[in-house]
């Protein structure tokens, strides 16, 4: 019997969340979004091959069908936008026409085919679902053999600083904490995650970003605009004090400002890439096999572990 997947975020919040990113001004807090697609686009350009069936999932209101490389556009591109929010997908169609499909995603569900993929991008979106290793292996399955998976999420390092002050605030305060920040996932959980669903030649990496601000406030205002405000399901059920804030944001001029008194924030973006299974592919070599000794090719003496 399949174990249902834990269940972290409240899918009704987060959905309202999106809606109201949508509606109210996304455009102007787009700025990782859009460097995340930059970042995708800049993987991309380094395969030298063809792809002309995409899914751009998470597409928010169109970014990484903007940044897709000229040379997609000079051949049959088949680009398909999916979104959990029914207002970022009609965005993302009329910021993107060349695009033959704009869908509406439910329930965690892929709105594709099996098998009907060369590549699916995604960013900024994994790091929200509930059951990610579920939807990595939808993400492979719906590839054909040796199409490709590129991602970008935010990794566990990302706002380290407005997670530590709000919890020493709120403890500070009130002698006790409520989860307010997001988890995010390690950059070593989402490489093992790849390979449990079945990616072949997997890769994660990790950039570290530095955001500045002048206060935590209107960071928070940015994280509001991108549809990031708390929808855990553990988080407490009334209306944080304007005290803990208030604290917070002391406490943050206090440890993380510069010398203009601008707030710094961290923010780690991981890029996964993965490879549907191909026969074609390259596979490692048997252990034992090499043709030549690991201390000859580094020019070094090799010295042997002595029997215990």
């Amino acid at each position: 019997m399949a174990q249902t997947p834990p269940q972290i975020f409240n899918s009704t919040i987060w959905q309202q969340n999106r809606d109201r990113a949508a509606r109210t001004g996304f455009a102007q807090a787009a700025f990782l979004k859009e460097l995340a697609c930059t970042r995708l686009a800049e993987r991309l350009e380094l395969v030298k091959r063809d792809f002309t069936d995409i899914l751009d999932l998470g597409c928010h209101s169109g970014q990484m069908g903007a940044a897709l490389p000229s040379r997609f556009h000079q051949q049959p591109l088949h680009l398909t936008q999916t979104d959990t929010s029914a207002l970022f997908v009609q965005q993302a169609a009329s910021a993107n026409p060349f695009a033959q499909a704009s869908l509406v995603m439910t329930d965690e569900l892929l709105p594709v085919e099996q098998a009907s993929c060369d590549a699916v991008l995604s960013s900024l979106y994994l790091h929200w679902m509930n059951d990610l290793p579920g939807m990595l292996t939808q993400i492979r399955l719906a590839l054909r053999p040796d199409g490709l998976f590129l991602a970008v999420l935010l990794g566990g390092r990302s706002l380290t600083e407005l997670r530590g002050c709000l919890a020493e605030a709120e403890t500070e305060l009130y002698g006790g904490l409520s989860p307010r920040v997001t988890p995010m996932a390690d950059i070593r959980d989402l490489g093992s995650l790849l390979q449990r669903a079945g990616f072949a030649l997997p890769v994660a990496d990790a950039e570290m970003l530095t955001i500045t601000y002048p206060d935590m406030f209107r960071m928070m205002a940015d994280l509001r605009a991108m549809g990031g405000q708390n929808c855990l399901i553990g988080r407490v059920g009334h209306f944080t004090p304007r005290a803990v804030f208030l604290r917070a944001a002391e406490l943050y001029q206090q440890k993380y400002s510069d010398a203009s008194g601008q707030i710094t924030a961290s923010v780690e973006l991981i890029t996964l890439t993965g490879w549907a299974p191909d026969a074609s592919q390259p596979k490692p070599l048997r252990p034992g096999s090499a043709a030549q000794r690991l201390a000859e090719a580094l020019e070094t003496t090799e010295v042997g572990l002595k029997d215990s």
